[in-house]
């Protein structure tokens, strides 16, 4: 028996052998006995039906959930040599009945056939004139109540499987399902003692990373920028959220599409064909991409908004490393996904326990993110797996290397800060009321007379928001639910208020001075190469991959003998850019040798991507890199001007010193940069840097002498004044003036 169905294995889909849980689920189906499977994402699940139903007589139904989907699979099919075809809303009732006439003829072996259709009487009248053997049931969880899916057209499929005059064998397949979910589904589908099969939910090559209290936006900028050749998806909460970081991605240079329910469907055809073919390696979308799509080399998935339960998480994350090649699941927690989520569920669901076991399911979401325990465990665990060891080697929790930084006096000023703000507002005003800012909002809410106004002024305004978004997810501190949600004090903060309990959290350790070297000098040959591929036209990884620019940063190879040692250093290479590398290497050599600052500025219209380790949160405090984007990556060249790039650093929060620092800069080319964006039609929030005192005297100033030059205005203010104010003064109100 196992015999032929290998046979059609090799026949047909050219494999040789069975992958673990498959050969189990195939022999019991042969058998003759009902079956329900749960194989994880990669392990091959389709195959499990689509075997039996070759060698079995008649046609197999296949009820699937999505068109794209089914459509999907049939074309995979197709191209294998497997008569197979789909009915669905896209069809015609005549070509629906012309596809039916030929499965009845033994053209096709399956018909995919969404659950909606079977409501309909003809259609099932259609069905009658098939001789059907086995009903395949993929995404089974769809048919529980209890399941990450649920979906009521699923609930009709117990019924309609007993209309048949002669029972079919039944199949019902899924990625993921708890003890639970398994027992409601055999419930729902009416299957009598059936063989259950759960293969071993573990994806070793698969690595887990959750971040808390970070900024997502930069983080998966950097990331995919390190990543850049590579496919990766990021699942996005709504599609708004999508739109935004999509727009963003490809803002700055990344090949990024994106893929929501709200997009046409031409579109959503378009941009998911782009991403098969690698023409797109970042995919940006809601959970409703990726069901079903056999796309093997997608090497990280990031959830940049937490999802409602386990079982979408792993399933979603799942997509990465299906080849069994190494994947990265990365998840982005911050305390408004709790908000977002719950609001979510009270909205649509209404049955009470199903709205708890909702509520319960993202708690332990929310557990997980927080959980000081091997991630791998946790979520093997939840899905019932017994015997799993401590430590899995390979998840952020068990690397982690960050470390334990005492910031109670940072927290008491947060927390002082909250309570005399009366609890009303939320994390964004808080914050700017901590870092100083004095907009319209705060004078009149009179906040600028706080003690705690510009307490924390040293800080950038993101690194404020990031620490109190840590102190939220640590239950120091919640938010209320609704749109716009307020920041309060928790018991626990009290405490630390009155000095009787400390906050604690893990800080990336600072490099030694031997791996700033490193990092910098990698930073510059990334740059390097970069300068060569836009000279060349070709993607920046066709020069020398990452791992060959690490590995020249750690050696630093004197001459053409010794580069050639390092791996992805051919001849050829060798040969056309050898010479050119080690000169750059030679030049930071000298540089760190005579005491000259390592990481010297190239060029600004270079990329400068960091070295990320993606179990540690990247600090926006810390030395970052400046986002550049290529309006096309083949196209004009052009790029993001300097003073753009300035702009970018400011919407993410950062100061005017700040910039000035990661950017190597003065303070005055940074002002210069936003007075530029603002000519450039940009809106610059011009109150920020404009002192409220300070602003009638200025704009009298220029009544009595007029705005053609600044410095006679300048010459009848204080010197308190500065010039950058008097600029801002000037734009605030458009009034042109010179130097």
């Amino acid at each position: 028996m196992i015999e032929k169905a290998l046979s059609v294995l090799q026949r047909y889909f050219g494999y040789t052998q069975f992958r673990d849980g498959q050969q189990k689920v195939i022999e019991s189906l042969l058998r003759g006995t009902n079956t329900l499977a749960v194989m994880p994402t990669g392990a091959g699940k389709s195959l499990a039906y689509q075997i039996p139903a070759l060698l079995f007589e008649g046609t197999t139904l296949v009820i699937s959930p999505l068109i794209s989907l089914m459509k999907d699979q049939v074309d995979a099919l197709q191209q294998f040599g497997v008569p197979a075809t789909f009915i669905n809303s896209s069809l015609s009732v005549k070509e629906s009945r012309s596809r039916i006439e030929k499965a009845e003829r033994g053209e096709y072996k399956l018909l995919y056939v969404a659950p909606e259709r079977l409501e309909s009487e003809s259609f099932r009248n259609l069905l009658e004139t098939l001789n059907v053997s086995f009903v395949a049931i993929d995404e089974a969880h769809c048919v529980s109540q209890w399941g990450h899916d649920f979906r009521p057209s699923y609930l009709h499929l117990g019924p309609f499987l007993k209309t048949f005059p002669q029972q079919p064998l039944i199949g019902a397949f899924t990625a993921t399902a708890t003890e639970e979910v398994q027992q409601d589904i055999i419930l729902q589908l009416g299957l009598k003692r059936p063989n259950i099969f759960v293969t071993a939910l573990d994806r070793p090559n698969l690595s887990f990373s959750t971040f808390r209290g970070g900024n997502k936006k930069v983080f998966v900028l950097e990331y995919a920028q390190l990543h850049a050749d590579q496919s990766g998806i990021i699942y996005a909460g709504t599609r708004k959220e999508v739109d935004n970081l999509q727009a963003f991605l490809a803002k700055n240079g990344l090949r990024a599409g994106k893929y929501h329910a709200g997009m046409k469907e031409a579109d959503r055809q378009k941009s998911q064909e782009d991403f098969l073919f690698d023409e797109r390696t970042v995919m940006v979308a809601t959970n409703a991409f990726g069901m079903g799509i056999d796309k093997s080399n997608v090497r990280y998935v990031i959830h940049y908004n937490m999802p409602r339960n386990m079982e979408a998480y792993y399933q979603e994350a799942g997509r990465a490393g299906r080849d069994g090649e190494p994947g990265e699941c990365l998840l982005l927690f911050s305390p408004q996904d709790v908000v977002l989520q719950r609001f979510l569920i009270e909205q649509t669901i209404f049955q009470p326990e199903r709205k708890n076991s909702e509520l319960k399911k993202l708690q332990g979401m929310v557990d997980y993110c927080h959980s000081p325990r091997c991630l791998r465990k946790t979520i093997l665990e939840y899905f019932g797996e017994e015997a799993i060891q401590e430590e899995c080697g390979n998840c952020s929790n068990c690397n982690d290397e960050r470390e334990m930084v005492d910031i109670t006096i940072e927290a008491q000023k947060i927390f002082s800060c909250i309570y005399r703000m009366r609890e009303r507002f939320g994390i964004g005003l808080v914050a700017e009321v901590l870092k100083g800012s004095r907009k319209a909002k705060i004078r009149e809410l009179r906040f600028d007379e706080l003690t705690t106004h510009g307490i924390m002024h040293d800080m950038p305004l993101q690194d404020i928001k990031d620490r109190i978004s840590y102190l939220v997810a640590e239950n120091f501190l919640q938010l209320s639910g609704g749109e716009y949600p307020v920041v309060k004090l928790l018991p626990n903060a009290v405490l630390v208020i009155k000095g009787e309990a400390t906050v604690s959290q893990k800080i990336t350790p600072q490099p030694s001075r031997d791996e700033e070297v490193e990092i910098s000098l990698f930073d510059r040959l990334r740059a390097l190469r970069r300068e060569l591929a836009l000279r060349e036209n070709v993607p920046p990884y066709m020069i020398f991959a990452d791992s060959t620019l690490r590995e020249l940063a750690q050696h630093c190879p004197r001459d053409l003998h010794s580069m050639i040692r390092i791996s992805g250093v051919g001849e050829r290479k060798l040969e056309k850019y050898g010479s050119i590398f080690l000169e750059e290497i030679r030049v930071f050599s000298q540089a760190i040798d005579t005491g000259i600052l390592a990481q010297q500025a190239r060029p600004e219209e270079f990329i400068k991507t960091p070295t990320l380790v993606p179990s540690i949160v990247p600090s926006p405090s810390a030395s970052i890199d400046i986002p550049q984007t290529h309006k096309s990556a083949k196209a004009s060249g052009e790029k993001v001007l300097s003073h753009q790039q300035t702009f970018i650093l400011y919407q993410e929060g950062y100061s005017l010193k700040d910039i000035a620092r990661v950017r190597n800069v003065t303070a005055l080319t940074v002002q210069q940069h936003l007075v530029k964006c603002g000519l450039d039609g940009q809106v610059i929030p011009w109150d920020d840097f404009i002192p409220v005192e300070q602003e009638p005297l200025i704009l009298e100033a220029v009544r009595r002498v007029g705005r053609e030059k600044l410095r006679p205005i300048k010459e009848l203010l204080s010197e308190e004044v500065e010039w950058f104010t008097i600029q801002a003064v000037l734009e605030k109100y458009k009034i042109q003036a010179e130097e």
